[in-house]
């Protein structure tokens, strides 16, 4: 095993544009107090209530979906509301009206594969046990906004699939689901993202948690996938401080923790070829994912994940 290297400040974000209220919540929200926490349902009504919920406008929109009504054209309409047919027929401008069967339609998407299993002493949880956190505390906000949202688990294949709901009660579900998983076997990101991208017949929100060590090809052909179905896509790429920063100096053996190979070697001799590769990666993504309109997040594992959530959805709401 690897040493790991001296701790580090947190790098989270200052908390901008959140309610006054919201300050009374913060203090049961330290990062080491958070982990403790062993049950899901716990530490995402903490997150949402003590720090999102104060935020003053929601972050996410919802999607016309049904046909109800015409209505006239008033100036200050978008034209593309105009029903053409019905002017081409009458000579009438009558603008298109939509009822929503729900605000929006959310499918969570978690990582298992065995890669999200680790976690560096400098982290106070491993990368699944962050993804989990991060997802739970977005179904709680979600559903607490009458959102309908549904998960599925995956590693080098599709592990377990909850179907979006709006109910309260649909939390539950969610949240065993959530808790249920344990990290095991080979990523497959690119197969398992194209037989989702199947089931859902309706467009909505896609959030996927990863730390996407897979061929960035396949990932990515599977986020456009979705794209090409027109759901709005979120990429949150999880990574442990040690792998963003690799702080090892003496003569060390890693074990991949999917295939069990280990590799023998003197740290300070690729630490450079590493982070240069490390950064190269990100940027493919990163430079990818804009290219796709997708959003991509990356987070270091360091950062309290009630933080990293916040710093994300305060941004997105000034970008709507």
């Amino acid at each position: 095993m690897s040493p790991s290297g001296p701790s580090s400040s947190s790098g989270a974000q200052g908390d901008r544009g959140i309610a006054r209220g919201a300050a009374e919540g913060r203090r049961y929200l330290d990062p080491a107090v958070v982990a403790r926490l062993a049950h899901l349902d716990v530490r995402a009504r903490l997150v949402v209530e003590g720090f999102i919920a104060g935020m003053h406008r929601s972050p996410f929109h919802g999607f016309s979906v049904e046909f109800a009504e015409h209505r006239p054209y008033m100036p200050g309409d978008p034209l593309k509301n105009l029903d053409w047919k019905v002017l081409a027929k009458s000579d009438r401008y009558l603008v298109k009206q939509y009822t929503e069967e729900t605000n929006l339609r959310c499918q969570l998407l978690v990582d298992l594969s065995g890669s999200m299993g680790f976690r560096s002493a400098r982290a106070s949880l491993s990368k699944l046990d962050y993804a989990r956190s991060l997802a739970a505390s977005l179904a709680y906000l979600m559903l607490g906004q009458q959102d309908a949202v549904g998960t599925m688990l995956f590693a080098d294949r599709p592990l377990a699939f909850v179907p979006a709901r709006s109910t309260r009660s649909h939390l539950d579900v969610l949240l065993k689901a959530l808790d249920s998983g344990r990290p095991q076997g080979p990523t497959r990101l690119g197969p398992s993202l194209h037989e989702l991208a199947e089931r859902i017949k309706r467009r909505g929100l896609v959030v996927l948690f990863s730390d996407l060590m897979d061929r960035p090809s396949e990932v990515l052909s599977g986020l456009q996938h979705f794209r090409h179905r027109h759901h709005e896509v979120i990429v949150f790429h999880v990574l442990d401080p040690d792998e963003i920063e690799f702080p090892y100096d003496d003569t060390a053996t890693f074990v991949d923790m999917e295939s069990g190979q280990r590799l023998t070697t003197e740290p300070w001799e690729i630490a450079k070829r590493y982070l240069a590769r490390l950064a190269a990666w990100q940027d493919h993504y990163r430079r990818a994912c804009r290219e796709q309109r997708i959003d991509y997040v990356p987070l270091d594992t360091r950062t309290p994940f009630d933080r990293a959530l916040l710093a994300y959805l305060e941004k997105r709401a000034k970008l709507l």
